[in-house]
């Protein structure tokens, strides 16, 4: 299962790879948080299921997450897939499935949705001569600090504006994403974790909740 808001474009890949057996996984479906988001036509076009979740005015994290975690676990998915998906998940979410993530940026550096610019930023200011790309397992609420599956680096060159550094680090995230779920999926199916007892975990508790 793939989670996106935006585009799309690293979910399509997956997509592609899927259809073509180059990558031995199945998309069981799409989740946006947006109605909007250009990946649900790329989910529609491809005839894989799609699924809109909102945030409600005002949501907390939390709320939100008690509200998607049904959405997904419907759908029984060995992996789930953050593709894009600009939403801190909790740490009660990242329990009750195992989850990757894919960031632009290297391991420790430059966490959150500025990462590409803020990486330009500094190469700009003479602070470092290369950025890239990761993908890692999401444990916890942490944000981009999960066990790294697999990074790549992408050097900066003399002449890069910010359009063609961004274009360079999404050919790599192309490239890793694909790679990334393969090994995620070797390992979660190795060690058997879709059967362990994380669907009878209890619903978490919040101070409004009555007893």
């Amino acid at each position: 299962m793939v989670l996106a808001s935006g585009s799309g474009s690293n979910a399509q890949v997956l997509i592609d790879r899927a259809a073509s057996g180059v990558l031995p996984c199945e998309i069981v479906a799409i989740v946006a948080n947006h109605a909007d988001a250009p990946v649900l036509r790329r989910a529609a076009a491809a005839g894989v299921r799609l699924e809109v979740l909102e945030a409600q005015a005002g949501e907390p994290r939390d709320r939100y997450d008690q509200r998607l975690a049904p959405i997904v676990d419907g759908y029984r998915p060995d992996l789930v897939v953050l593709a894009g998906w600009m939403r801190i998940l909790t740490g009660w979410f990242c329990e009750q499935f195992p989850v990757i993530n894919l960031h632009p940026a290297l391991p420790g550096t430059f966490p959150g949705a500025t990462a590409i610019t803020d990486a330009f930023a500094s190469w700009r200011a003479g602070e470092l001569d290369e950025t890239g790309v990761m993908v890692h397992w999401v444990p916890d609420a942490g944000v981009d600090t999960g066990p790294v599956i697999v990074s790549e680096t992408v050097p900066f060159e003399s002449n890069d504006t910010l359009d063609t550094i961004t274009d360079r680090i999404h050919a790599v995230e192309h490239r890793l994403l694909p790679v990334a779920v393969e090994i995620a999926l070797k390992s979660q199916r190795s060690q058997h974790v879709h059967n362990i007892s994380r669907h009878s975990l209890p619903p978490p508790r919040f101070p409004n909740d009555r007893p």
